[in-house]
């Protein structure tokens, strides 16, 4: 199986937009775990995607702008929300290298029924906010519904300098064309586009996260391996297809 490049760019193009959005003001916190860890949490036909023999858990908050079907204009109101997602790193049968969600925290209920409904999605209704004082940023996440109800996650990055080249850990934890989920007795793939990550270095200021346990992963052991933030990019999405 030969398993696709992490590059800037994606190598499939979408030709026939399903999703369109953007992501704004991205922070990325990354643990490195034994990929042994995470693989009987991964989809039926995919397992951990690895670098250098370690695969990784992120907590990534960020607002979601413009949600809408295809490439027309985003949805009034629902289709603009804050996030915050815990994920792992995936590779399938096809080579194709994707994210899994363990749990998607959102501010609005719509969307939220929206993607449990159609793609059986891990997405939480959660009160959320960002809050912002000059280069330094908090998001606080609480989880409303459905359980674990009441946990938490508050994090605090100051900003700093651009990245004008990526390491390859860097390139490994955000070049990713696509999701994996399991829906309706199969697992599909969503590829996505976007323009290459415009990232900057971060310095995680304070921590208090639950939603990492929450999602059925061990706790951190340590600090973040990682820890990045970018203003954003937009994103189109096309449909789901079978894995294996």
């Amino acid at each position: 199986m030969e398993i696709e490049p992490v590059e800037h760019a994606p190598v499939r193009a979408i030709r026939l937009a399903w999703l369109a959005q953007r992501w704004h003001d991205l922070t990325f916190l990354h643990w490195a775990v034994p990929p042994e860890r995470v693989a009987p949490l991964l989809p039926a036909g995919t397992r951990p995607d690895t670098l250098d023999g370690l695969t990784y858990v992120g907590l990534i908050g960020f607002r979601m702008v413009g949600l809408g079907l295809g490439r027309g204009p985003g949805v009034p109101y629902f289709g603009t929300f804050w996030e915050t997602n815990v994920r792992l790193y995936s590779v399938d049968g096809s080579g194709r290298r994707a994210v899994v969600f363990r749990s998607l925290d959102a501010s609005r209920l719509v969307p939220v029924l929206v993607a449990q409904a159609s793609l059986r999605l891990p997405y939480k209704w959660s009160s959320m906010r960002l809050d912002r004082a000059g280069d330094t940023l908090t998001y606080r996440c609480r989880r409303r519904w459905p359980g674990p109800a009441g946990a938490t996650s508050r994090m605090t990055v100051r900003v700093d300098a651009p990245i004008p080249e990526p390491t390859p850990l860097e390139h490994f934890l955000t070049a990713r064309w696509g999701l994996h989920t399991r829906a309706y007795g199969r697992t599909r793939h969503l590829p996505n586009w976007h323009p290459q990550w415009p990232l900057h270095h971060a310095e995680l200021l304070h921590l208090d996260d639950e939603l990492v346990t929450a999602a059925g992963l061990p706790a951190p052991d340590g600090p973040p391996a990682s820890v990045l933030y970018s203003p954003g990019v937009p994103v189109v999405f096309g449909g789901p297809t079978s894995v294996g």
